[in-house]
């Protein structure tokens, strides 16, 4: 992809000529063409605020290709810049991903002025469709109290309450109870701002399975189709093929 950007900037050296998207593009075993990035992509962003019609460059080169498929997804790197507003400019729909920390809604404030701007100078208003919030572990009660593993409230569960008193919890219980409590605001204050800014919002549970998956280099639907996570990204799958 640096090649690509690269390709319209005067001063690119000769020896690297004209590069099509389409003569990097490459299969992969998931079934998915990939057109692959390299860090060198950092150092042409600087380029790219030195060229004219810069915001188009990824749009002009995807036109070439666009009709050869059905989809086409385009990962914006995770700083702001000129790759984001090409990403942006290029695309039909757009899905904004975050994850369950304190900062995710910082970021979707950076992403409301990019917005504006890009509808300023460039006379395009960009909508997002859908919000993804990842590694999303809201487990516990609105109390603070997270039921025990494979706890049950069978018979057996009521007559151990009944009879058997609990022991009074530890100063690290209460704490810990207390840090589930805050921590269960916390979420709920930030899916209902989510919701509010967002059409559609899906959330991802936390599995030790996706960084599995991208180890071994595939996407969670082949690796681990019935896990929590892959579950939760077929059924946003489903909603992004009603798009078409």
């Amino acid at each position: 992809m640096y090649d690509v950007f690269m390709s319209g900037f005067e001063d690119f050296p000769e020896t690297f000529p004209v590069t099509p998207i389409s003569e990097i593009i490459r299969n992969t075993p998931s079934g998915i063409d990939l057109a692959p990035s390299h860090l060198d992509l950092v150092g042409a962003d600087p380029y790219l605020y030195r060229m004219e019609g810069r915001a188009g460059i990824l749009k002009e080169a995807l036109a070439t290709v666009r009709d050869q498929y059905d989809y086409i997804l385009i990962d914006t790197p995770p700083s702001l810049g000129q790759l984001v507003i090409n990403g942006l400019y290029a695309a039909d729909h757009l899905i904004v991903t975050l994850d369950s920390g304190s900062f995710a809604l910082d970021g979707v404030a950076t992403l409301s002025t990019i917005f504006s701007d890009m509808k300023e100078d460039l006379g395009r208003e960009i909508k997002p469709d859908m919000a993804i919030v990842s590694r999303w572990a809201e487990g516990a009660t609105p109390a603070g109290h997270p039921e025990e593993p494979g706890e049950k409230k069978d018979l057996m569960s009521l007559f151990r309450a009944l009879f058997y008193k609990k022991p009074e919890p530890t100063q690290d219980e209460i704490r810990s109870a207390e840090e589930q409590k805050a921590e269960h605001e916390r979420l709920i204050t930030m899916m209902s701002e989510v919701q509010r800014l967002f059409p559609v919002v899906y959330t991802i549970p936390f599995s030790p399975l996706i960084y599995e998956a991208q180890k071994r280099g595939l996407p969670i639907s082949h690796f681990a189709p019935d896990s929590s996570a892959g579950v939760a990204y077929k059924t946003i799958a489903e909603e992004v093929l009603r798009w078409h």
